[in-house]
């Protein structure tokens, strides 16, 4: 059997940049998602000269902010981080479906590997569930993504 060319995805890459979009809104929470990527982004090779950190109000203008900086072109990868926690009314699920939309449809458009990093979840404590311990942080499993995907862009692309 001849060997396939096989791309897989490496969790250490060097020299890349990388944008982060993060919500101020439930910052309790975006903060610990924050600390979570920051973590494994340097773990991972990525300089902090080599990361922009945006803030925005709300998930609702994430994908502007990550449209933004995908128009831009300076970042091999971003990463959105927000906390969207349901209430008693449809809020929850307006903001939560624009925004994924928003991001997802960015990504497509882009080419560019743009990570959900958004909690979407019923309460505080599930919240805080998925933004504790590096092994449960959400924030710090989208900052692996953006990685590994920096990897196999990058070895597609050649």
């Amino acid at each position: 059997m001849t060997a396939i060319n096989k791309i897989e995805a490496k969790s250490l890459v060097t020299g890349n940049r990388v944008a982060i979009v993060a919500s101020r809104y439930n910052n309790f929470i975006v903060d610990r998602l924050l600390e979570g990527c920051l973590t494994t982004l340097k773990a991972g090779g990525i300089e902090d000269k080599n990361i922009t950190l945006v803030t925005v109000p709300g998930a609702f203008e994430i994908p502007v902010a990550v449209k933004a900086l995908a128009d831009k072109t300076e970042s091999d990868a971003i990463i959105t981080l927000g906390a969207i926690i349901r209430g008693e009314t449809p809020h929850f699920d307006i903001i939560a479906e624009e925004c994924t939309r928003g991001i997802g449809s960015i990504a497509i458009d882009s080419g560019l590997p743009v990570v959900f990093g958004v909690l979407t979840v019923d309460n505080v404590e599930q919240a805080m569930d998925r933004s504790g311990a590096e092994e449960s942080n959400k924030g710090s499993e989208a900052a692996t993504t953006a990685l590994e995907m920096i990897s196999v862009l990058g070895q597609i692309s050649g």
